[in-house]
């Protein structure tokens, strides 16, 4: 990780983990489709707002890296939002083929989980 020149306005709201990063959400701008999770510092927060790619920190490898430069799985940037706590980022994407570094559109299409479901209770029309 380098020094950043991201805002430090940002940078002041950030809640990172120990190693100084924060995950960032990847969904597809039009459809909502959650597509992947990575991690940011700041330094690939200030690429992602600055240049319209995706640009992460890789914990096994140790560098950045910005999404498709080498699979052309592209992410191309719509939006970015901070979470209320500061400790997540939500990065609105138009994705170009798979998000997935197995090739599967997005990071949840190959291990569903049979879970107990739901539903909200009725509410009463108020007057």
């Amino acid at each position: 990780m380098t020094q950043s020149s991201l805002d430090p306005a940002i940078a002041a709201r950030l809640k990172r983990n120990p190693e100084g990063l924060i995950p960032a959400i990847a969904q597809q701008y039009d459809t909502g489709e959650v597509l992947m999770l990575a991690w940011m510092d700041d330094e690939a927060l200030h690429r992602t707002l600055t240049t319209g790619r995706c640009t992460y920190w890789s914990r096994s490898r140790q560098e950045y890296w910005v999404k498709g430069e080498t699979s052309g799985h592209q992410q191309w940037v719509k939006s970015v939002a901070l979470d209320c706590d500061g400790d997540t980022v939500l990065v609105k994407v138009d994705q170009v083929g798979a998000a997935c570094h197995t090739g599967d559109r997005t990071c949840w299409d190959a291990d569903t989980l049979t879970a107990v479901t739901g539903n909200a209770p009725a509410v009463e029309a108020r007057h």
